[in-house]
């Protein structure tokens, strides 16, 4: 297993990569990695090649060529905030986004390397239940004499006189 922690891509866009590379043979892996023309995909190479080498390493696995990739995931890291001015006055916020990239591999023949577990999920809790409030008084229609709605003016222009040119 091996971890590369507070990575400047986003996860978001490094799962795109895991997607292709989880449950494939670690040359297939590898061979798929280095034609994938995005950013993430050297970022994970990198990590899939210390897995191997933390196998080969720590368990002395010999035959690298029955190691596959067993768990691959991306999760969100810190978000790195700044502010950039805009016209007027204004101000945009950029995010930074970062993220911690996991692989696992097993060597499914002898069982050498036990697949790593992802880390557990929080349980989910229910939404509180919502109190039931009593309906709202009904509003009241009518327009009223002089208010901000316009009352009886309108009718006051509308019978007046033009005035005549001389």
């Amino acid at each position: 297993m091996a971890r590369a922690r507070f990575v400047r891509v986003s996860a978001r866009k490094a799962r795109l990569v895991l997607d292709q590379i989880r449950g494939k043979p670690v040359a297939e892996a590898l061979a798929t990695l280095e034609y994938t023309p995005r950013a993430a995909a050297r970022l994970v190479e990198k990590v899939l090649r210390s897995a191997v080498a933390n196998a080969e390493h720590n368990y002395q696995v010999r035959d690298l060529d029955d190691l596959r990739v067993v768990q691959a995931y991306a999760d969100g890291g810190p978000v790195l905030k700044r502010v950039q001015p805009r016209a007027m006055g204004r101000a945009f916020s950029i995010k930074h986004r970062t993220s911690h990239l996991t692989i696992g591999v097993s060597d499914e023949t002898n069982g050498a390397i036990a697949a790593p577990t992802p880390p557990p999920a929080r349980p989910s809790t229910p939404p509180p239940a919502r109190e039931e409030r009593p309906a709202a008084p009904a509003r009241r229609t009518t327009a009223r004499r002089g208010s901000a709605r316009g009352g009886d003016k309108p009718a006051a222009r509308a019978t007046r006189k033009p005035k005549e040119k001389k």
